[in-house]
């Protein structure tokens, strides 16, 4: 199954039209990262990363958003920009344990590789800890799926820092032999309305990406920064 950016767009219009009448909030995040970091690869070669995200939330745990990055694919591609679109339902199952349904369309613009791809996700959430499966039946539009399921954990630190615990595995007939996992280890601070996250990142080698020129989808160890800011203020 594939939903077409389209369709989520008009998602995401008409769940705004209806926010006053759902008690809607609209929010949108600003991060300045080292690098674009995903799973353990980097999707920037290394390269300095500029996100931005529209979200919109609604009073019955309908969600639904936009998602940007710039990207470094190398010099066999030329998409420069990747576009996601997203819509959830999250709830509360008691005081301390949720879930989230979702779906995000990942898009890659101006590259003509013909990648983009749907990805479905299922998470619980207790209290501080939270274990999330993502599956797509066409990763990268390859006809070959593709699974990832990880585990987060965020344990309060003194002086208002938080130790941010991160595990996850690739695995499916898109990785074939090339399954891996990738961890992170890191803090986190509030500083005023800014958000710093400082990782360290590392996992299993990659070996699809053995080798590549310019940092291009390298899975090495790495330090990663982040600086993000939650509008309005």
């Amino acid at each position: 199954m594939k939903i077409s950016p389209a369709t989520s767009v008009l998602a995401v219009l008409a769940l705004s039209a209806a926010g006053p009448l759902a008690h809607a909030e609209i929010s949108s995040t600003l991060t300045v990262a080292s690098d674009y970091d995903f799973r353990g690869v980097s999707q920037s070669a290394l390269d300095p990363a500029l996100q931005i995200s529209l979200d919109w939330s609604g009073e019955s745990g309908l969600y639904a958003g936009l998602w940007a990055s710039n990207v470094d694919f190398g010099p066999g591609s030329a998409s420069d920009a990747e576009l996601d679109y997203i819509l959830g339902f999250t709830g509360g199952i008691n005081d301390d344990l949720s879930y989230d349904l979702g779906v995000n369309y990942f898009t890659y613009l101006d590259g003509g590789d013909n990648i983009d791809y749907a990805e479905f996700y299922a998470g619980l959430q207790y209290k501080n800890f939270g274990v999330k499966y993502w599956f797509a039946n066409d990763f990268v539009n390859s006809g070959d799926s593709a699974s990832y399921i990880e585990a987060n954990l965020d344990v309060a630190l003194p002086k208002d820092f938080t130790l941010t615990l991160h595990a996850g595995y690739s695995d499916g007939d898109y990785w074939g032999s090339d399954a891996y996992f990738d961890y992170a280890i890191g803090v986190a601070r509030d500083f005023g309305k800014f958000t710093v996250d400082l990782k360290w990142i590392d996992g299993s080698d990659l070996r699809a990406f053995n080798g590549t020129p310019g940092n291009v989808g390298t899975s090495e160890s790495k330090v990663f920064l982040s600086v993000s800011t939650t509008l309005p203020w």
